[in-house]
């Protein structure tokens, strides 16, 4: 079974609709391992609202903290330090696609980042939003990953800009499993189109 682990090159790139549009197409379990803010509409909770199928389990967040700021922040805003020994894999016999928080080096203590969450059998999805700066973003966060040994899988979030594209598979060599476009809203009817889309390449990985 497999297990997808979704980070970005910044925040608000589109992990979380990159993760619905996985976890339908692989009816997959989904587990946020920290979520910061937003407690009440959570990522777990619009994953729940955007996918189809009957299969996926939502699994519990290791921790869930009051505050939308860096997980290291809104932890000591809650009185807490962040454990990255309690920060779990949850058994399943399924699939499983975990949603890091923001990107690959945000901080979750004094010494622990996000990539320190990543476990050796993950495969790690990279969700690339073109922006002025995304070319180092991108290519900086699929370095650090490549030099530890990960599968590297790139997602491509917005509308399509093929010189941007282009240079970051070129330097890279990461498999794209697809694009993400803008769309006027992301349904349940949306998530399963891509999620067809994207089946094929997933089956593949």
């Amino acid at each position: 079974m497999q297990k997808l682990f979704v980070t970005g090159i910044s925040t608000e790139v589109g992990k979380t609709i990159a993760s619905a549009i996985l976890v339908e197409a692989l009816q997959a379990d989904y587990w946020k391992p920290i979520q910061a803010g937003d407690l009440e509409h959570s990522d777990s909770h619009i994953i729940t609202e955007l996918i189809s199928n009957a299969k996926t389990v939502i699994h519990k967040n290791s921790y869930a903290l009051n505050t939308p700021m860096s997980p290291h922040a809104a932890a000591k805003l809650d009185g807490l330090e962040i454990d990255r020994e309690q920060i779990n894999t949850p058994e399943t016999d399924n699939h499983l696609v975990i949603e890091g928080a923001g990107g690959l080096l945000v901080p979750l203590n004094d010494e622990d980042t996000i990539l320190d969450i990543i476990m050796p059998n993950y495969k790690v999805v990279v969700v690339s939003r073109h922006y002025l700066g995304s070319i180092n973003h991108t290519l900086l966060t699929v370095g650090w990953l490549q030099e530890r040994g990960y599968d590297v899988y790139l997602i491509f979030s917005g509308n399509e800009n093929k010189s941007t594209e282009e240079i970051i598979v070129k330097k890279t060599g990461v498999p794209v499993i697809g694009r993400i476009n803008e769309e006027v809203t992301f349904d349940k009817a949306t998530i399963k189109k891509y999620a067809e889309l994207f089946k094929p390449k997933l089956t593949l990985l």
